[in-house]
């Protein structure tokens, strides 16, 4: 690659400024978003499919831009920069994603739908099966961050 995505200072950069996005955004869904969400199903459950809803709503966007800039940079980085740090970085912000796709969403998927009595109340098994994979993404971007950030140092 020519010109600065083939720089792979400029690789570093972006990947550091990209995983320490992700981390930023995971930090307040984790410590603002769903521990709100959370006490709604628990201490509201009445309003529970609206702002189960809400939140699908407004936090999809979001989600897709994040994760779209990961991959995007991701794949660059992997292309000029395999080294060990930054593949480190881009497995964890992958795993991330991965959890996102295999757990996160489809647990926001069976909160979303109407249980054995037809109304849309959330499940404490899965409200804390929900909290669960978000702390091992939190987990991960942690580790994303971090490991571009040293990628950086040992350059």
């Amino acid at each position: 690659m020519s010109g600065p995505l083939g720089d792979p200072d400029v690789v570093r950069a972006a990947l550091v400024a990209v995983t320490w996005l992700h981390l930023g955004f995971q930090a307040v869904v984790s410590a603002l978003v769903y521990p709100v969400l959370v006490a709604t199903g628990r201490e509201q459950p009445e309003r529970w499919p609206t702002a189960h809803s809400r939140h699908s709503r407004v936090i999809a966007p979001l989600v897709g831009c994040v994760y779209g800039a990961l991959l995007v940079v991701g794949v660059v980085a992997a292309l000029v920069v395999p080294g060990p740090a930054e593949l480190v970085a881009l497995a964890a912000a992958g795993g991330a994603v991965a959890v996102t796709a295999t757990l996160a969403a489809p647990t926001h998927g069976r909160l979303g739908r109407p249980g054995p009595t037809g109304a849309v109340r959330p499940d404490p098994a899965l409200l804390r099966l929900l909290l669960r994979a978000d702390l091992a993404r939190a987990v991960l971007a942690l580790v994303a961050a971090v490991a571009a950030a040293l990628a950086v140092l040992v350059a």
